[in-house]
C-alpha cells in the first residue's frame, strides 16, 4: 500500500463530486455550507498594499528564509504575548504554508512510523489523514453530549507510543470552544507524561469570549509542552496564499525546519508580507469580521427551533460551524448526498470526521455557516425544517 492510499479521499473534493451533472431550479438555488474558507477577497486597503509589493518589491518573487519572514515572526509572537500573557519570542514562531503544513510539520517533528496521537472524536478530516499517510496511529479520543474532550478519558488512552493530543478550539467540526480550564488540563496531562500538546486556534479571531481562551504562554517553559498552531487565512481572507504558524521550542522549530525545507522551501512571500500587513492595520477592520461572524452564530442558535420540533439537535455551535443530529433513519453520508439533489444544500456528513462505524458521526451533519448571512441562514431552516426524504 502506499502512502496516500492509506487514507480516504478528501471529503471537500468528493463532497464537490456531488453537484456534477446537478441542475438547481433557479427557485431553489444552491445553499453550499459544506467548506470553511472565506469566499470574500480580502479587504480593499490589503489588496491595494499588495498590488504595490507584487509591482514594487523584487523580494516578493524569490525565495525567502524557511521558517518565515523575520519581521511576521516577530510581529505574531508580540501578537501572541499581548493577546494571551506571557512571553512568546521570534525564534519560537515559524511561518508554515498554512495551517495544515504547520500540524504535518509538528507532527512529523514528533512521531516515527507507528506512534501514536490521541485525536478527540470528531476531528478535523485533514489531521486524520495526515496521520493515515504518515503511518501515524490515530488514538480517537470520544467525548459526550458536550464535545469537550474529558482529560481523564484522554489519560486511560496514553500508551508508551503516545506522541500528542491534539486539541482543535474553537473546534472544527463542532464550533465548541474549550473551557480555559479544560485546555489546562489537558497541558498538564501533557507535562506530566512527557508528550506535546498540540493546540490548532485557527479559528481563534472568532472565539465568542472576550477573555484569552488560555493562558499557556505564561506557564514556565511552555513551549517543552506546548506545539500552537494558526492560520492566517480566515483572519484576513488569505486561504489561497496559504499562510500558517506554528509556536514552540527553538530546539522543535530545528526539525521543522527540515520539513518545510523539503516540501515548499519557504512559505509564500506575498501571503507573509500581507499577514504582516494585516497584523500591523487590520485590527479594528478583524474585529469588525468576528463581529459578524457571531451575528450569524446568534442567527443559527435563535433559528433552530423549528428544526429542533422536528428532532434535529444543535450539538454545537461557534466560530465558522454548527454541529447537528439529525432525525432521520439513514446514515448522515447517505441522506448529505440526497440534501443535494432533493434540496439544494451541500453540507458535509460526520461521517467525514469520524472513524468508520462510528454511530455518532452517522447522525451528524456539520453546517459551515461563516459564508451565508442571516437571510441564507433562514432559507437554510426553512428547507431543511420541510425536507422528509
Amino acid at each position: 500500500m502506499t502512502r496516500t492510499a492509506a487514507t480516504f479521499p478528501s471529503p471537500i473534493t468528493e463532497s464537490r463530486s456531488w453537484l456534477a451533472g446537478t441542475t438547481f431550479p433557479p427557485e431553489r438555488p444552491l445553499i453550499n455550507v459544506s467548506q470553511a474558507a472565506p469566499l470574500a477577497p480580502p479587504p480593499a486597503d490589503m489588496l491595494q498594499a499588495m498590488a504595490q509589493m507584487v509591482l514594487n518589491d523584487p523580494s516578493i518573487h524569490r525565495y525567502g528564509p524557511d521558517l518565515g519572514l523575520p519581521a511576521l515572526r516577530a510581529a505574531l509572537a508580540a501578537r501572541w504575548a499581548r493577546l494571551n500573557g506571557g512571553t512568546v519570542s521570534a525564534d519560537q514562531v515559524a511561518i508554515t504554508s498554512g495551517c495544515n503544513q504547520a500540524y504535518c510539520a509538528a507532527t512529523a517533528s514528533l512521531c516515527d512510523e507507528g506512534d501514536e496521537i490521541i485525536l478527540p472524536s470528531p476531528w478535523y478530516f485533514n489531521h486524520r489523514m495526515w496521520n493515515d499517510m504518515a503511518g501515524i496511529t490515530t488514538v480517537p479520543l470520544a467525548l459526550d453530549d458536550t464535545l469537550i474532550p474529558d482529560p481523564a478519558a484522554a489519560a486511560a488512552l496514553i500508551t508508551p507510543r503516545t506522541r500528542a493530543i491534539v486539541l482543535v478550539t474553537p473546534n472544527n467540526p463542532t464550533g465548541v470552544e474549550y473551557p480555559e480550564g479544560v485546555v489546562r488540563a489537558f497541558y498538564d496531562l501533557a507535562k506530566a507524561h512527557g508528550i506535546a500538546l498540540i493546540l490548532d486556534e485557527t479559528y481563534r479571531d472568532f472565539d465568542s469570549r472576550s477573555a484569552p481562551a488560555h493562558g499557556l504562554f505564561a506557564l514556565r517553559d511552555w513551549d517543552h509542552t506546548l506545539i500552537h498552531l494558526y492560520s492566517f487565512s480566515k483572519a484576513y481572507r488569505l486561504p489561497g496564499h496559504r499562510v500558517g504558524a506554528v509556536t514552540t521550542a527553538p530546539a522543535r522549530l530545528f526539525e521543522i525546519e527540515k520539513f518545510i525545507d523539503s516540501m515548499t522551501i519557504c512559505p509564500s512571500q506575498l501571503g507573509q508580507n500581507a499577514a504582516l500587513w494585516g497584523i500591523e492595520h487590520l485590527d479594528g477592520w478583524l474585529a469588525g469580521e468576528r463581529d459578524e461572524i457571531l451575528r450569524r452564530r446568534q442567527a443559527v442558535i435563535d433559528g433552530f427551533a423549528p428544526l429542533a420540533a422536528q428532532g434535529w439537535r444543535l450539538l454545537g455551535c461557534g466560530a465558522y460551524f454548527a454541529y447537528v443530529a439529525h432525525p432521520f433513519a439513514m446514515a448522515s453520508d447517505i441522506l448529505a448526498r440526497r440534501l443535494v439533489e432533493e434540496a439544494s444544500i451541500l453540507m458535509l456528513p460526520g461521517t467525514m470526521f469520524t472513524a468508520p462505524g462510528d454511530t455518532g458521526g452517522q447522525r451528524q451533519l456539520r453546517i459551515a455557516f461563516a459564508n451565508i448571512d442571516a437571510a441564507q441562514i433562514t432559507e437554510l431552516f426553512r428547507r431543511l425544517t420541510s425536507y422528509r426524504p
